[in-house]
């Protein structure tokens, strides 16, 4: 059975510098008073420090381990490998990236606690259609995968993930202005509901780069570009050179509607046909190769259906463990069905930022909130309450009403705003980790791995 990739790369575990001589080690050397060791006797870990990255180091069984990985995915894929030291100075890269992250989470108190791992963990296995999770654990094990390890890897990632909402997504402002320019853009583009499905190939601009590192990027997307020119394949193109997150696999970035692009890629996109590929474009964050694997029609729906809730929230955390959180939430629903005003009881108990509201989160659209919440409003009748566990915690939940409703100016507002903060996400992220490796100490070790 595939498992479903969750993420391209996880950072392994890493070990102190502190230490990193003790990696390789010295030959033996006898002396008079030492008694000679039969050669099946002598014991050591042999191994080679690559890359120093501040107080961390990655190591070349380490390196070996996620460039495994990466042919094993291209090759699932069905995408061509590109050439080994390629691909493993991709693969390095990432790792540097990686770790300086989440280095950046230990030092600033970032943490994913057992119980949200747990919680990311059975939905993995859920969307695996396994019965459990003891039944997911098995078949890794079975396939020769550490679960200690795995888990440690899926943490990694989801602290990754806070790492972005608090540095990035949490301090976006998107001003009305903006809006407004980008509503009249839209309309002097005439029909940008079109759909299209891209993969896309970045070479990354260094934050503050000279004329000189510019145009050695320059030189290595035209060296991309030309590659595909003689008729190399994309996705290979892509796992070799593209610096984006998605370059293992293959730079396919999915379906995007034509408002969620930026104007310069829109135009470009338009004279595209399936299986061509752009010239190479400059943007703020560097060099782009586009290319068009397909597109449709994406008239949006006239009408959606909008739902009225409320909820209370039991956060999990280690002083609040799931089984404790689940509990409560019980209670406070065996309060509420013997006549307990619910608006009441979240003003009282609710750990939510709308608990002062009485846990009242208006009318919410169709996506707006997560997977497992959302599933559960469309499952509620009105009046009717529901349990349900999210990534937070456990949620009492009650649906108050629903209605039906045209695609208005404040709703194509609302979407011009999530369209402007994807854009400038992407772009504060990209500048956000170029500037924390401008700030970190990076010492290549071994010639050639440098980029």
């Amino acid at each position: 059975m595939r498992i479903k990739p969750l993420i391209l790369f996880c950072t392994l575990a890493t070990l102190s510098v502190a230490h990193a001589d003790e990696l390789v080690s010295p030959p033996m050397v006898p002396s008079p008073s030492t008694p000679v060791v039969a050669p099946q006797q002598q014991v050591g870990v042999i191994d080679t420090v690559l890359v120093v990255v501040n107080n961390d180091v990655i190591t070349r069984h380490e390196l070996d381990e996620k460039t495994q990985l990466a042919i094993r995915q291209l090759t699932k894929q069905g995408t061509p490998l590109p050439p080994q030291d390629i691909l493993e100075k991709q693969v390095l890269e990432r790792m540097i990236t990686d770790m300086l992250q989440l280095q950046f989470a230990q030092e600033n108190g970032i943490r994913v606690e057992d119980a949200q791992l747990d919680f990311a963990i059975n939905r993995i296995a859920q969307q695996n259609n396994f019965a459990s999770v003891s039944d997911f654990r098995n078949k890794l094990t079975s396939e020769g995968l550490d679960w200690n390890k795995f888990r440690e890897e899926i943490r990694h990632e989801l602290l990754l993930t806070r790492v972005r909402e608090r540095e990035i997504e949490s301090k976006l402002i998107i001003s009305d202005a903006e809006v407004d320019r980008y509503l009249e853009n839209k309309k002097k583009m005439g029909n940008t509901n079109e759909e299209f499905h891209l993969a896309h190939i970045l070479i990354s601009v260094p934050e503050q780069a000279n004329a000189g590192k510019i145009q050695a990027s320059r030189n290595r997307a035209e060296q991309a570009w030309n590659m595909l020119q003689g008729g190399a394949d994309f996705a290979q193109v892509a796992a070799g050179y593209s610096d984006a997150k998605d370059a293992l696999k293959g730079g396919d970035i999915g379906w995007r509607s034509g408002d969620r692009l930026p104007p310069q890629f829109l135009e470009l996109l338009h004279k595209l046909q399936a299986g061509q590929h752009s010239q190479v474009i400059r943007s703020p964050a560097g060099f782009h190769i586009l290319k068009m694997i397909e597109k449709r029609s994406g008239d949006a729906p006239v009408v959606i259906t909008q739902t009225h809730a409320r909820h209370i929230l039991i956060k999990t955390s280690e002083i609040m463990p799931d089984a404790e959180a689940k509990k409560r939430i019980q209670e406070i629903k065996a309060q509420i069905d013997k006549g307990l005003d619910f608006a009441e009881a979240a003003k009282r108990y609710s750990e939510d930022g709308s608990a002062p509201k009485g846990g009242d989160l208006d009318w919410l659209s169709p996506g707006q909130t997560v997977g497992e919440f959302d599933e559960m409003l469309n499952k509620l009748a009105i009046g009717e309450t529901g349990m349900v566990q999210t990534q937070f915690g456990w949620h009492l939940l009650q649906v108050l009403a629903r209605r039906n409703t045209d695609i208005s100016t404040q709703q194509q507002r609302q979407q011009a705003r999530v369209t402007i903060g994807t854009f400038k996400s992407d772009e504060q992220y990209q500048d956000w980790v170029r500037q924390l490796r401008d700030r970190a100490y990076i010492d290549y070790r071994v010639e050639g791995m440098a980029p």
